[in-house]
């Protein structure tokens, strides 16, 4: 089985380095590193010279939105073209545990998504952070199943998919037909991406021993930086499904009045109360 891992990058080429360090340290080092460079020219020199090799695949901004979508299926793309059976995407803050592309690679199936932990680590120390100490550092996301070395459980809900550690393999990469690249900037791609997996009847199913921790970087709660990303994905994702996504963002932004929503058409506006 040949494995590509695929991580869209745009700055944070600290995170980088170590992601690409923890995937060196693994017990199975992947047969293709694909990055894709979202408007970053400076990210394939950084690691060019280290282990594993890195394959770069250009993408570019559109609008000053992150083309997420697009750019996984640009990784596919060129990791299937290479021969890859097994896609595992990582997203660039995330680095992998020893075991985690062998877990990955040994359970792999034919439709099914594959989900590991996430763990989200602390600031890191002044030196920054060591590989090894990795583990000790933070917990599992409490907000996701937990299962044991080992265990998988299988029939996951779909609504809790994310797309920062997942594997799927080629077959099934094609069944699904890819992300929906209407998605620009941050939010709704990987729940569109789920649901559309879910309707395919693709199983989710969280595996247990293949990890990643997430490098800290600062995060606004609500992220009224992402504000017309939400709103315009969102309004994407209630034509394609019927229904909002992110909806727990929305409510905190309409509490602090950024946000209205119109009852009548069952849209969210960016703004004023909607006159009656």
């Amino acid at each position: 089985m040949r494995i590509a891992v695929i991580t869209p990058v745009a700055g944070r080429h600290s995170h980088l380095l170590l992601q690409q360090d923890g995937l060196a340290a693994g017990t199975r080092v992947p047969d293709h590193y694909v990055l894709v460079t979202m408007d970053d020219p400076r990210a394939a020199p950084l690691v060019a010279s280290r282990t594993p090799a890195a394959e770069t695949v250009p993408v570019p901004v559109q609008d000053g939105c992150l083309p997420l979508a697009a750019a996984r299926n640009a990784g596919a793309r060129h990791a299937l073209e290479a021969g890859a059976d097994l896609l595992v995407f990582l997203d660039v803050d995330c680095v992998p545990g020893k075991n985690t592309i062998a877990r990955y690679a040994g359970n792999a199936v034919d439709g099914a998504l594959l989900c590991g932990t996430v763990a989200y680590l602390p600031p890191p120390p002044p030196e920054g952070y060591r590989l090894a100490a990795l583990p000790r550092l933070a917990k599992p996301h409490e907000g996701r199943p937990d299962p044991a070395e080992g265990q998988i459980l299988r029939g996951g809900d779909h609504r809790l998919f994310w797309s920062l550690s997942f594997a799927l393999t080629a077959v099934t990469w094609h069944r699904t037909g890819g992300f929906c690249e209407e998605y620009m900037g941050y939010g709704g791609e990987d729940t569109d991406f789920a649901r559309q997996a879910a309707d395919l009847g693709v199983e989710l199913r969280w595996l247990g021993g293949a990890p990643v921790h997430h490098q800290y970087h600062h995060v606004s709660r609500p992220p009224v930086e992402h504000l017309d990303d939400i709103l315009r994905n969102g309004a994407v994702f209630k034509r394609r499904w019927g229904k909002w996504p992110m909806e727990g963002w929305l409510r905190d932004f309409a509490e602090m009045g950024l946000v209205q929503y119109d009852s009548r058409t069952d849209m969210w506006h960016k703004g004023p109360p909607i006159d009656s």
